[in-house]
């Protein structure tokens, strides 16, 4: 990423154990935002938007069931092939029910790219579909021959990266019915279509972009529909989802945009507040301009409120992640918004407690990050933290979960550890703090973390190692660290290629255990 991309709201992460890192917060909410479209684009897309009803009866399926793979993917193609004939047939036939005729093709090419595993896209393309659903989409034509050619688009969109990039010739055709001069149900669709076609990549995401679809779809997420704001907000979020900031930036810049987001977030509809939260997702992780309006409406609170009640996972996933940039991005969050001794910070403490303990590793994570960044905050941060549950939970993660959870945990831990540092001084310990979690056994953990192959979480873990040297009363670090051969981990780096992480080892070696080491006993 250019170095121009930074964002300045990178400096407001503190995280007070690393202080020569200050952005590795914007750049982690980017890269995140980033990767998560292909996660989200196999979860979601493949499985979610590609069929609305069953489309088959017991007959068609058992006859399905009866042919390998091989055999129905050739019937499928001969049926794709013998529909675009049809289709061309009733584009040219002008007698009586002509307009029929077309929506009775387009129909048929709808089902049969909807109803297999394996939809003879490929097929349908090569016999020449796209032009035809260009055309079965002008303007003036019925609705019903609208909706049908748009969903055929959608499902066509859903499929290969090839067979996405073919409909580019649909595009502007596409955005031009989100306007008011098509119905909801046409309009949506579209969104539909344009929702995977968004999701395939920077290119195609670009060419969106360049033909306005920004403003009508971010006009559709303001509607009353619940399908309608749904989909509407799930194309935005994959619009919108970088690496770029320009898009998520001038989507909060909408009229009505932020007022359309906390009212569907008010709503009790799961499913429209997990779209949602997939859009503040990509706007938090993307746009400075976008964290100052949110962490100062009434997002914030309603985030927050639908991580201490809710159940759902798909919902919870992106809660978090919006939350974790949130708190990361601007220092606001946690000077204004999560004041100790408030509701909301009492809320979204006992939220994480509930992530800490579910069985999904992916909450663990989310909620320890949050965890993370809470921590680098205050003093006041730091006790609140380190006297709930979430400690004794967090302890237990760091020598159990996978590596992922326990490289997020550790940052939390040793965040607890240190007063906010002033200016470029060192931090100072929180000594009571850190004889708890040495009392608890975390030593031998974090230095399994300086034998990892990760340079991250080995400079984490040597940095907790010098806060336990500096730190434990009575001169006791030193021989704590070397009692779980935290001498020998630390020496695998005394020749090793990266610079700071040799300079690091060798003196805290040289400081700890140098010749004058051990000679007071």
């Amino acid at each position: 990423m250019a170095d121009e991309d930074v964002s300045p709201q990178s400096s407001y992460h503190r995280n007070a154990i690393k202080t020569s890192v200050h952005n590795t917060s914007a750049q982690r909410r980017r890269q995140l935002a980033v990767a998560v479209g292909k996660e989200r684009r196999e979860a979601l897309i493949r499985t979610k938007r590609l069929c609305r009803e069953a489309l088959f009866d017991d007959n068609e399926a058992s006859l399905e069931g009866n042919m390998n793979i091989d055999e129905e993917r050739a019937v499928l193609n001969a049926q794709a092939s013998q529909i675009i004939e049809d289709l061309k047939s009733a584009m040219t036939y002008q007698g009586k029910g002509a307009a029929q005729k077309k929506v009775e093709a387009l129909r048929a090419l709808r089902r049969l790219l909807s109803k297999s595993e394996i939809p003879p896209v490929k097929a349908a393309l090569q016999a020449g579909a796209v032009p035809l659903l260009v055309q079965c989409l002008s303007f003036g034509s019925p609705d019903e021959q609208l909706l049908e050619a748009a969903w055929c688009l959608t499902n066509i969109a859903a499929g290969e990266p090839e067979e996405t990039k073919s409909l580019v010739p649909a595009l502007p055709l596409l955005v031009a019915h989100l306007g008011e001069k098509s119905s909801v149900p046409v309009a949506e669709q579209c969104a539909w279509a344009l929702g995977n076609v968004a999701g395939e990549g920077d290119e195609l995401r670009n060419i969106l972009l360049a033909q306005g679809a920004l403003l009508p779809l971010a006009r559709l997420m303001m509607s009353d529909k619940g399908s309608t704001a749904r989909t509407a907000s799930w194309a935005l979020s994959n619009l919108i989802k970088g690496p770029q900031p320009n898009a998520a930036t001038e989507l909060i810049r909408i009229k009505g945009v932020l007022d359309a987001i906390i009212q569907h977030l008010r709503n009790l509809d799961d499913e429209l507040a997990t779209e949602v939260a997939w859009v503040i997702v990509y706007l938090s992780a993307l746009s400075e301009a976008a964290v100052r309006l949110l962490v100062k409406s009434d997002v914030v609170h309603l985030l927050v409120g639908k991580l201490a009640s809710s159940e759902s996972l798909q919902l919870l996933i992106p809660v978090l992640r919006s939350l974790g940039n949130l708190v990361a991005a601007d220092s606001y969050m946690t000077d204004m918004v999560l004041v100790v001794g408030h509701n909301t910070t009492d809320q979204i403490l006992l939220g994480l407690i509930k992530c800490l303990k579910s069985e999904h590793r992916v909450l663990k994570k989310e909620a320890a990050w949050v965890l993370s960044n809470i921590a680098a905050g205050s003093v006041g941060h730091k006790e609140l933290i380190f006297s709930s549950e979430a400690t004794p939970l967090m302890i237990h993660l760091l020598s159990s979960a996978p590596f992922d959870i326990r490289k997020e945990v550790a940052y939390t831990l040793g965040n607890l550890c240190v007063a906010p540092a002033k200016n470029a001084e060192q931090p100072s310990i929180i000594v009571h703090h850190l004889v708890a979690l040495v009392n608890r056994e975390c030593i031998s953990a974090f230095i399994h973390l300086v034998r990892s192959a990760d340079i991250q979480s080995a400079k984490l873990g040597l940095q907790f190692l010098e806060l336990v040297m500096r730190g434990m009363p009575n001169g006791e670090g030193p021989k704590l660290v070397e009692r779980e051969d935290g001498i020998d981990a630390m020496e695998r780096f005394q020749f090793h290629e990266n610079e700071e992480m040799r300079s690091m080892a060798n003196g805290l070696v040289d400081k700890y255990f140098g010749e004058d080491y051990g000679l007071d006993e």
